[in-house]
């Protein structure tokens, strides 16, 4: 279950969802990796502020639900935990090493997006709404001014 984590200015709770592929879509994971990642992950959040909330596996790719604080970019997550696992796999499994010709774990790309904790875009857009009133919102900004766009954003 995520948590507010509290810094000595500011309270935060950032989570994301990152995916990971395998090299080449290899299929690498079966009971023993997953396990073996599971346990990398946990020794990842005891050094690093990156909290593992789920993971799970699908053959040929990884997901992750993780936690962070706002110093961490998602670049700089997807980095850390992709790293750090692929040199602790490849070392404990030389099988999965030979199934990836002696090349990389991962595949280079990922995916990542944020996740909401209380809600869809839709719910915190009427939460901002809804503060200080009806009567005194003003929309001010309504996404990026695109090239055929009739209405003012």
């Amino acid at each position: 279950m995520s948590r507010y984590i509290h810094k000595s200015h500011n309270v935060s709770i950032l989570l994301y969802h990152l995916v990971c592929p395998s090299k080449y879509r290899r299929v690498v994971f079966d009971a023993t990796v997953d396990y073996t990642l599971r346990d990398i992950c946990l020794e990842i959040a005891k050094r690093y502020e990156i909290e593992f909330l789920e993971i799970g596996s699908d053959l040929n790719h990884v997901h992750f639900l993780v936690q962070s604080v706002p110093t961490y970019s998602p670049t700089k997550i997807a980095r850390t935990v992709k790293s750090i696992t692929a040199r602790r796999i490849r070392a404990l499994h030389p099988e999965v090493r030979e199934l990836l010709w002696k090349g990389p774990f991962w595949s280079s790309g990922y995916f990542i997006a944020t996740v909401g904790r209380h809600g869809t875009e839709e719910v915190i857009r009427r939460y901002v709404k809804q503060q200080g009133g009806e009567e005194h919102y003003r929309r001010f900004h309504k996404q990026q001014l695109g090239l055929f766009d009739d209405e003012e954003g």
